[in-house]
């Protein structure tokens, strides 16, 4: 029985390791095929010189200057899409759990819904509303974070949710609230610590969308990265093709902090000592 077992659980083993063996490959081989296009030489061999523009960005903002625009208003979207996201999306779970629970799947319906919509349908919707957005606020590209939010909310409303859903947050709320808290103190010193690894991961997965996103971008005539990725690639596309695998080695990193973020070390507790039992006179 026991040699029965051992052979099984080789097998999972076994069955694991080619799954990841097959999976890797698949995601392997086009960033080899990426990498090896960078290092291409015209004249035949190896060369580093395509690596060596990208690490210059003195350099690319002045060769290739729609990367440079790229690049600031990606970097303007992320800080303004992760702010807008965290300030809209935790009070109002928090808020619904606490006050209002018969609202959670309303809430979920709403938050997944973009999820149901291709993104050239949002445009459409979404062009109007930008074409207002530029008469009040300018045509700059940061004012994409409004899009973005909404495109990111599935992903981090999951995460967020799974956060909320491992602790008792309408206990931790009264138990604060009886000892003469307010609902700010409640919110950043009771809620937020206790979720502070849903909050990175949602964070983090909403960097790798705005990182990644390109059509709406490009529909409402904004720039980011993969804007200025595409307008380059039509005048260097070594260059491109780097800096499209530097995002994906970004939005890869990410991911591997996300797994190893927001751990809580874990404290070995020592028993208390029982008192000695005194003998009875």
């Amino acid at each position: 029985m026991a040699g029965l077992q051992r052979a099984r659980v080789r097998r999972q083993a076994t069955f694991r390791w080619v799954v990841v063996a097959v999976v890797g490959t698949f995601f392997a081989l086009p960033l080899l095929g990426m990498l090896e296009f960078t290092t291409r030489a015209p004249g035949g061999g190896r060369t580093a010189a395509v690596w060596r523009t990208v690490a210059d960005l003195g350099g690319l903002r002045t060769t290739y200057p729609e990367l440079w625009a790229g690049l600031k208003a990606s970097g303007a979207l992320v800080v303004l899409t992760v702010l807008i996201m965290l300030v809209l999306l935790v009070p109002t779970m928090t808020w619904v759990r606490l006050r209002v629970p018969g609202l959670r799947r309303t809430i979920e319906f709403i938050c997944l819904l973009p999820l149901t919509i291709p993104a050239i349908v949002l445009v459409v919707g979404l062009a109007p509303v930008y074409a207002w957005v530029t008469y009040l606020l300018g045509g700059s590209s940061a004012w994409l974070c409004f899009a973005y939010v909404v495109l990111v909310l599935p992903y981090c409303y999951r995460a967020l949710d799974a956060g909320l859903s491992a602790i008792d947050v309408r206990t931790l709320g009264e138990a604060a609230r009886s000892l003469g808290a307010g609902w700010g103190t409640v919110m950043v010193r009771v809620i937020l610590p206790n979720v502070r690894t849903a909050v990175l991961s949602a964070s983090f997965l909403a960097v790798a969308l705005v990182l990644g996103e390109f059509t709406i971008a490009s529909l409402l005539h904004r720039d980011n990265l993969q804007v200025g990725i595409n307008q380059l690639g039509q005048r260097d596309a070594q260059v491109a093709v780097a800096v499209s695998f530097a995002a994906l080695a970004l939005a890869f990193v990410l991911l591997l902090v996300l797994s190893f973020a927001g751990g809580r070390r874990t404290r070995t507790l020592t028993p208390l000592a029982t008192p000695p039992t005194q003998e009875p006179a």
